[in-house]
């Protein structure tokens, strides 16, 4: 091919050579982190055009995903086909030497378009160039290659990332018969793997953004990807605009239909990626699209049309999906629950009281949404004696204190009380320790470990401003402290403010002194674990194992109780009560000392 300009160095060359592949250095690659990344590369046909090749932007985007393999988290990059314009073998051989640079460093798959082979035909086409190169023979040496068609032209990846596997399915752009059987028994053979489908031709879309099937993608959607619910991601390229829509599969799940396609753009494209960016903590996927040959220049080195293009914001370049995994593969990969766990695996030497509500000391197992009437006895099952007795606030209607099977994932036990507390008017039901109950007077000198587990309501309805969760009735003023708010609040609380922040107030043993630790806001229908650590000098507040950064740096030693009863489901005031929590709480324990988040009712770290 002779006569071929190189862009990069405005020199004319007699060979077509691709970039030279400069050996990256590979971060590592963390296959259980719950953070990682997917590649898309589409139609990158305009860089392997016979005599007007020029494969460096490719070659710049995969030097780039080779650096960035674990810094970024890398799982997998995957090419939608239209690799190559013509399908020649030259091009077909240019193209295949720059994908090199991601051999042995980053597994990947590649698909044909019809511009690879020739366009009339289905996978049954035969031997190809596209086929010779790209073929099974090319990625037998990849651990994550699971295999392919017998005509070689589909193809399978089982990727590990976030902790599970995943399987990737590479499809011609024209599927025979033969090929969705095959498809079919790749998914039957993996039947737990959630599955993202690839392919060439599969929707096209407006200005509007808002992606439709095309034929082929209908046939695809109808044969394949509708019936099978681990499908819950296909993508595909040949047309522009990029575009994408929500569809509904058989099981009534959602499957995200994307068009991947930038080859109308600046220079064919420039080898642009989409990034697909699991995060699996915040259950979401976020997509971005950007050209790496012109994001790693110096700013006075791009082209002002690459600058232009260098990164893509448009409602179908950048967004982010939602994606559960625990809700949207339970039906065919469901997470198996953690096990409820006896009291005696959390009940320690140090611990000073533990309760829990699948049992409340009634007849019979919890009943979702029974009433727990007044005189109700939540055991201490530390059989320390710190029994809690059920009553009721203001005349407040018996559903204010129910039972629910709702709970925390890690909670020790699999249920909850559902508290229908509130200001307007003044209702509520608390649990309060027996008279002769040793938390009550505890001083808690040598530090101690306060933990609950907490839920705030979905629609979170009416005014609940600083509500209590739990607290120590008595008056601070009544154990000589000034110091604080109100001489009138208890000696030691936790409570959720108007923003539903978290608060701790404490009173110590020995300071007259209000040290008060703040939350963030607590987002609503969320578990959460909370525990209160003090190590007989100062308190600090965990949520989610995660330490909050409004904690005092005061002096707290001990806590300042008067021997009237510690109290779950409100916060007194002056030695009454006015609205009741309202809310889910779970399994309470007080331990004696400070624990660290290893030793939590459900451990972190």
């Amino acid at each position: 091919m002779p006569g071929i300009v190189a862009a990069s160095t405005g020199t004319t060359t007699g060979t077509a050579h691709a970039a030279p592949v400069i050996p990256p250095r590979p971060g590592t690659f963390d296959p259980e982190s719950p953070r990682f990344a997917i590649a898309v590369v589409p139609d990158t046909q305009y860089l392997f055009d016979e005599d007007r090749s020029d494969p460096e932007p490719l070659a710049a985007t995969f030097r780039y995903l080779a650096e960035q393999r674990g810094v970024a988290n890398v799982a997998f990059m995957t090419h939608l086909g239209d690799v190559t314009e013509h399908g020649t073998e030259d091009e077909i051989r240019l193209a295949g030497r720059t994908f090199e640079v991601l051999d042995g460093v980053m597994p990947y798959s590649v698909l044909a378009g019809n511009h690879d082979v020739p366009g009339s035909t289905d996978d049954q086409r035969g031997d190809t160039p596209y086929l010779r190169e790209f073929g099974p023979s090319r990625f037998g040496g990849s651990d994550t290659f699971g295999g392919a068609s017998p005509d070689g032209y589909n193809s399978f990846h089982v990727i590990r990332a976030g902790a599970r596997e995943w399987l990737v399915l590479a499809l011609d752009w024209r599927v025979s018969d033969a090929g969705l059987a095959w498809a079919q028994g790749v998914l039957d053979d993996h039947p737990a793997l959630p599955a993202v489908v690839t392919t060439h031709d599969l929707a096209a879309a407006g200005g509007d953004g808002v992606a439709e099937l095309s034929g082929h993608g209908r046939r695809l959607w109808d044969g394949l990807i509708r019936g099978n619910d681990q499908v819950f991601l296909a993508l595909g390229g040949h047309y522009w605009p990029p575009g994408r829509t929500v569809l509904t599969n058989d099981a009534g799940h959602d499957v995200h239909v994307h068009i991947t396609n930038y080859q109308d753009r600046y220079y064919g494209g420039a080898g642009m990626i989409r990034l697909y960016q699991f995060d699996l903590v915040r259950r979401t996927v976020d997509v971005e699209t950007f050209a790496p040959w012109f994001l790693t220049r110096e700013a006075g080195e791009r082209p002002p049309l690459g600058a232009e293009v260098i990164e893509l914001t448009g409602d179908t370049d950048r967004f982010s999906l939602p994606l559960d995994p625990a809700v949207r593969f339970a039906g065919f990969a469901p997470e198996p629950a953690p096990p409820s766990r006896p009291p005696t695996r959390v009940i320690g030497r140090d611990t000073v009281a533990y309760w829990r509500f699948d049992t409340l000391g009634l007849r019979g197992r919890v009943s979702e949404g029974a009433v727990v009437t007044d005189g109700s006895v939540a055991k201490d099952l530390t059989r320390n004696g710190n029994d809690l007795v059920v009553r009721r606030l203001h005349d407040s209607a018996a559903d204010v204190l129910t039972r629910s099977l709702d709970h925390h994932a890690g909670a020790p036990a699999h249920a909850s009380l559902r508290f229908d507390g509130g200001q307007s008017p003044n209702r509520g039901a608390i649990l309060e320790a027996v008279a002769d109950a040793p938390v009550n007077a505890e001083k808690f000198l040598g530090g101690y470990t306060i933990e609950l587990f907490v839920k705030l309501p979905e629609p979170f309805v009416g005014n609940h401003a600083f509500m209590g969760i739990l607290s120590w009735q008595g008056r601070a003023g009544d154990a000589g402290k000034t110091a604080g708010y109100s001489p009138l609040e208890p000696t030691c609380s936790i409570n959720v403010s108007g923003e539903r922040f978290l608060q701790y107030v404490l009173y110590p043993h020995v300071q007259d002194a209000s040290p008060t630790s703040w939350s963030h806001a607590l987002p609503v229908g969320r578990w959460f674990h909370v525990a209160v650590v003090n190590d007989g000098e100062r308190t600090v507040m965990w949520v989610e194992g995660s330490p909050i950064s409004r904690n005092p740096s005061q002096p707290a030693h001990g806590i300042a109780t008067l021997g009237r009863p510690f109290t779950l489901g409100a916060t007194g005031w002056d030695l009454g009560f006015g609205q009741g929590f309202y809310g889910f709480l779970g399994d309470v324990r007080i331990s004696g000392r400070a624990l660290e988040p290893a030793e939590f009712l459900t451990p972190f770290g």
